[in-house]
């Protein structure tokens, strides 16, 4: 495969598919607005971009093999104000419709489009086993996750295949969710959010990675992908594991009016939930490094 472009790759999922891609070889081109970025790895370049207008970054895209869009502002940075909903809906919308129009425009576009997207798509759905077939949810994140991938709708038009990542809870040590949930356990504090009933759909980050890295290179993939690991687990037993892990106590519930109290909507992600399975990626053949949390846990803190 020749060279990957990928828009977005300074964040935590961007540096470790970079990474991989440029282990292997690969040339590697990294749409950053500040055109630098520190530590990329030899045979990855940054190239600058606003996110926004076309410009001299569009030429990376001739010839190229394919096109990874991770671009999107941190959900969980901050309480979700007016303001900061507009900022999650325009760094998510705005540089997709860029790479969309850059497709059409292009002489010889890449042939594939992996554009980012989140489990939030199918919104707050309780028990209720769910997979790539099922229809959106309804909230903010069910709207915004839509939007993110509407955004992408005209890229096929260019002749292009389009794979749509819908990614869960991504565990890293080295930075996303993961070192903020251990943080209260690391001080004895640890325990189950609200009910701790709610489904969450993680992956680790390896499996998110070696996930991409495989759908770059499945000839007939398109459509959405649930990027979640295949054993599905409540916040009661992704809390227990984590406390086992760090051989920390699990004792203290954060009820579900304190978490209101402090994070205002935004607790909604972290007391909603959805049973999700990774069909599809199963049934194009994806062997999963860490199926069960366990495992990943261990691997990740142990």
């Amino acid at each position: 495969m020749g060279k990957i472009v990928v828009a977005g790759g300074s964040g935590l999922i961007g540096r470790a598919l970079v990474g991989a891609l440029a282990g292997e070889g690969r040339e590697v081109a990294v749409l950053s607005r500040s055109g630098r970025i520190e530590g990329l790895p030899r045979g990855a370049r940054a190239v600058a971009w606003d996110g926004r207008t076309l410009a001299s970054w569009t030429a990376e895209l001739e010839g190229a093999a394919a096109t990874v869009n991770l671009c999107g502002a941190g959900i969980a940075d901050r309480r979700w104000t007016a303001a900061r909903k507009r900022v999650l809906r325009s760094s998510r919308v705005e540089p997709t419709a860029a790479l969309v129009e850059a497709f059409r425009r292009a002489t010889r576009p890449p042939a594939l489009l992996l554009q980012a997207s989140a489990v939030g798509f199918y919104g707050d759905r309780g028990d209720e086993p769910l997979d790539e077939h099922s229809a959106p949810g309804k909230g903010f994140l069910a709207e915004l996750s839509l939007d993110w991938e509407r955004a992408s709708d005209g890229v096929e038009g260019a002749g292009a295949r389009r794979v749509l990542l819908r990614t869960g809870l991504v565990l890293a040590r080295e930075g996303g969710a993961l070192p903020a949930m251990a943080r209260p356990f690391r001080f004895g504090v640890g325990g189950p959010l609200g009910s701790g009933r709610q489904w969450m759909p993680w992956l680790h980050v390896a499996d998110e990675v070696g996930a991409i890295r495989f759908l770059l290179e499945a000839p007939g993939a398109s459509g959405a992908y649930n990027l979640v690991a295949p054993e599905p687990v409540r916040n009661t037993e992704l809390s227990r594991e984590l406390a086992r892990a760090l051989g920390r106590p699990n004792l203290l519930r954060a009820p579900a009016f304190a978490l209101k109290l402090a994070l205002g909507e935004m607790a909604g992600m972290l007391l909603a939930g959805q049973r999700l399975a990774p069909r599809r990626l199963l049934e194009a053949g994806y062997s999963f490094l860490f199926p069960r949390l366990p495992p990943a846990l261990e691997n990740l803190l142990g």
